[in-house]
């Protein structure tokens, strides 16, 4: 079974960027044999929501709340799936987790539809 792992989480004032990163972390799997990965995100008393959405050879989906201010990108030869975060808000603040399907290239801000999950990375945002 495929494991995922985030890093790059970390504490950042209104407006400023960070970069998140999620690598295959148990095997030497390819990310670019799984289909669809995706960005979500869970903030304390919240439901988890989907962030972003990128297929496995094009595409990509939004949430409202991100767009414009997120990109997602996925590094098929480098085995990384990345969450480019720029102009952050308090509200930004929450875990992050990259996740993935095993196979299918829909893109999906639906958590169902992905079965692969990394433990999380926690972005935290003051004002």
């Amino acid at each position: 079974q495929v494991q995922l792992v985030e890093s790059g989480g970390g504490s950042v004032q209104a407006g400023a960027s960070l970069r998140l990163s999620c690598a295959v972390s148990n095997t030497t799997a390819s990310i670019a044999y799984l289909g669809s990965m995706g960005w979500f995100r869970q903030a304390p008393g919240k439901e988890r929501e989907g962030v972003a959405s990128i297929g496995s050879v094009w595409g990509t989906l939004y949430a409202d709340s991100v767009k414009g201010r997120f990109t997602v990108s996925r590094d098929n030869a480098g085995n990384t799936l990345s969450l480019q975060m720029t102009s952050l808000k308090p509200e930004d603040t929450a875990t992050y987790y990259c996740a993935a399907r095993t196979s299918g290239s829909v893109l999906s801000l639906h958590s169902p539809s992905y079965n692969i999950w990394g433990p999380g990375t926690q972005v935290t945002v003051s004002s």
